[in-house]
C-alpha cells in the first residue's frame, strides 16, 4: 500500500492510504537483534542500532548527523497488504524491478522497507534484493495495519498483536530466503505514539522514520518528485520513496534524475545502517 505524506507528531510524516486490509493471526517468529546498550562492547557483526529511549522505549531514528560528510540514504517502501493478493493475481504490480535495476546500474546503496505480504508475493525479488550487498531489507510490518488510531483510514493492529505483526514479517522474510534482514522497523503510515514504542521494545528494533518526503506516491510527474527531494535533502537525510510501480509510477524516472544531481552537489549515497552507525558513534 502506498501512502501520501504529511507531517504528524514527533516528526513523523505519512499519507492517505490507497487501500486498507486485514491479516490473519500471526505465528511468533524469531526476533531481530536487540538494541545495543551504550555499555555493551561493540560487535562489528551486528547491524548498528540506537540505544533504547527513556524508560526502555523503542528508539526512533529520523536522520543522520548534520555534518560536513554529505551522506544521504534513499529508502523505498515495498508496500503490499494482505487483501491485495487478488489484485496482484489480476495483474496489478506492487513490485518495481525496473527501479531496482536502475539502482544497481547507478550503483546506489539503498534500504528497502518491505512488508511481509510483499515478500510472500514476490519471494524471488525479495531474495535477490536481500542477497545484494548494495541493498538492505528492513521491516515495514506484515499487514500494513496502522499501529495507532486515526492513521489515514488504515485498519488498526490490536495492541496485543503489534509485536506479532512485526515478527510475522521477519518470518515471511526468512521463508522468502532473505538471510539477513535488518533490525529496523518503519511504521505503516509513519504513525506511532509512546505506548506503541513501549509495546515494540521487546522486539529490539530501531524505528526508522525520515526527514525528506519525496511525494512519489501516486505521482506521474517525475521532475516534480526530483525537485521535492533536491529541495529537502541535507547532510544525513533519509528520503522516503516507494518500490510499488502501480501506485508510484514516476519513482524510477525520478531516481535517474536525483542521483546524478545529488552526486554533482557532493553527496554520497549510503544505507540507513550506515547513518544509524554514524549517529550511534556520536553518543
Amino acid at each position: 500500500m502506498i501512502i501520501r505524506v504529511r507531517h504528524v507528531a514527533a516528526a513523523c510524516v505519512l499519507g492517505a492510504a490507497l487501500t486498507a486490509c486485514g491479516a490473519p493471526d500471526a505465528p511468533t517468529a524469531a526476533r531481530p537483534a536487540p538494541s545495543s546498550a551504550s555499555s555493551a562492547p561493540a560487535d562489528s557483526s551486528r547491524p548498528p542500532t540506537l540505544t533504547p529511549g527513556a524508560g526502555g522505549l523503542t528508539p526512533v531514528f529520523t536522520n543522520g548527523p548534520r555534518t560536513g560528510d554529505k551522506t544521504v540514504a534513499l529508502t523505498f517502501d515495498a508496500d503490499m497488504t494482505a487483501d491485495e493478493g487478488p489484485r496482484a493475481a489480476a495483474g496489478e504490480r506492487f513490485d518495481n524491478p525496473e527501479l531496482i535495476s536502475t539502482l544497481r546500474t547507478l550503483k546506489v546503496p539503498a534500504t528497502v522497507f518491505m512488508t511481509g505480504r510483499w515478500a510472500e508475493e514476490y519471494p524471488a525479488e525479495a531474495r535477490s534484493i536481500g542477497a545484494d550487498r548494495n541493498f538492505e531489507i528492513a521491516n515495514h510490518s506484515y499487514s500494513h495495519y496502522a499501529f495507532t488510531g486515526d492513521c489515514y483510514g488504515l485498519p488498526r493492529v490490536a495492541a496485543d498483536g503489534m509485536k506479532n505483526d512485526v515478527e510475522r514479517a521477519y518470518t515471511a522474510f526468512r521463508k522468502a530466503g532473505i538471510a539477513h534482514p535488518m533490525p529496523y522497523f518503519r511504521f505503516p503510515g509513519g504513525c506511532y505514539d509512546r505506548q506503541v514504542l513501549k509495546t515494540l521494545a521487546p522486539t529490539g528494533v530501531t524505528a526508522v522514520q525520515w526527514d525528506v518526503v519525496s511525494g512519489d506516491a501516486f505521482a506521474t510527474d517525475s521532475d516534480a518528485v526530483a525537485r521535492q527531494v533536491m529541495e529537502g535533502v541535507k547532510p544525513g537525510s533519509v528520503v522516503v520513496m516507494h518500490c510499488t510501480r502501480s501506485a508510484a509510477p514516476a519513482t524510477e524516472r525520478a531516481v535517474r534524475a536525483i542521483v546524478p544531481e545529488l552526486r554533482a552537489k557532493g553527496y554520497r549515497f549510503v544505507k540507513v545502517s550506515q547513518l544509524i552507525g554514524a549517529a550511534a558513534a556520536r553518543h
